[in-house]
């Protein structure tokens, strides 16, 4: 079907041809993408090979990063390169310069010298609002203590799209408040049927939430040394008897990412799932060392994994397979290839 004004006779079966990405396309971001990556790279950055979104460009030993986002570019560097930079990128695109960056996408930022700090606190503020619960009594714990109740509710079943609504949200509130990401985990299985009781355990997190509105995350140039911790609930699942997975990364002193997952496999013995656990720790430390490895351009020191299993710190070593562990999947021997 020809599009309206544009028909021609005798040519029902073709098609437009576009010479030019109009936006709304499913083209258009990769048509994007690709015109802002020929330009970067013709201007002398270098492309992260971790992160494709990432540039690198330095400049007598100054250095200068850009972090593309849709088509939002966050500059970071020396304060002349990035004049040069913003110059340069004016001459081939219709820019607007939003100055420092303040507040994006409910991420809110505060820069003292030597120091950045990041928050939330506006869009908590909103969240509680959009419940109801701006006026509620603060709670000094993100979660109820008895999660059976949670796993196992004979209440009554609710609105399903207004507990979505609100899951999703505390979802992304998760990046900047990892003292949540269990507890949202937990209620983010329980999408489809929620009942009252879990309705009741969201606006708990609202009520923590409440009393810790203001809190942000520190972070400082002092140290660039990364440790990572590991653990794991065995067979913590009431109903299927699937563990959790967590883990944690330090850079410094400052937490720069965490994780708590539900892990598919069901294992017999608790060493299993730590060293599970473990593996899945190692590919994210491989990944945030190369990143590191890019951006401060100097390779790190041997990153420590600290997990409290001490059968699983003798199996990380053992490199025989023992009639114990030779059901163990293949892919999670991947850690004992890092040590």
């Amino acid at each position: 079907m020809q599009p309206k004004g544009f028909e021609e006779n005798g040519r029902d079966t073709h098609v437009c041809r576009l010479k030019k990405a109009m936006y709304g396309l499913k083209q258009a971001p990769r048509a994007w993408y690709a015109r802002m990556d020929s330009y970067l790279l013709r201007i002398g950055f270098v492309k992260s090979f971790v992160d494709p979104n990432i540039y690198i460009k330095v400049v007598n030993n100054e250095l200068v990063i850009i972090l593309l986002y849709m088509d939002y570019l966050f500059i970071i560097g020396v304060e002349r390169r990035i004049q040069e930079c913003k110059n340069m990128l004016a001459v081939e695109f219709e820019m607007k310069d939003l100055g420092l960056m303040y507040y994006y996408l409910g991420l809110e930022v505060w820069k003292n010298p030597g120091e950045i700090y990041l928050g939330k606190g506006k869009y908590i503020i909103k969240l509680l609002q959009k419940f109801g619960m701006m006026d509620s009594k603060p709670m000094i714990t993100p979660m109820i203590t008895n999660l059976k109740k949670l796993r196992r509710s004979y209440s009554s079943l609710m609105d399903p799209s207004s507990y979505r609504q609100l899951v999703g949200s505390l979802i992304y509130l998760v990046n900047t408040r990892l003292d949540i990401c269990f507890d949202v985990k937990i209620l983010s299985q329980f999408q489809l049927e929620p009942h009252y009781d879990h309705w009741i355990a969201a606006k708990h997190i609202l009520r923590y939430l409440r009393g810790i509105i203001h809190h942000c995350l520190k972070y400082n140039s002092k140290e660039v040394n990364l440790i990572s911790f590991t653990n794991s609930d065995w067979g913590g699942g009431d109903t299927d008897g699937r563990s959790t997975t967590g883990g944690c990364f330090i850079l410094g002193s400052v937490m720069i990412s965490w994780m708590s997952i539900k892990k598919y496999p069901i294992v017999l013995r608790s060493v299993e799932e730590e060293y599970m656990a473990a593996c899945e720790v190692g590919k994210d430390i491989v990944w945030l060392r190369k990143l590191l490895t890019d951006l401060f351009e100097k390779p790190l020191d041997h990153i420590v994994i600290n997990c409290d299993n001490k059968s699983c710190i003798k199996l990380y070593g053992d490199y025989v397979f023992h009639s114990r562990t030779n059901h163990i999947n293949n892919k999670f021997h991947y850690i004992r290839n890092l040590i």
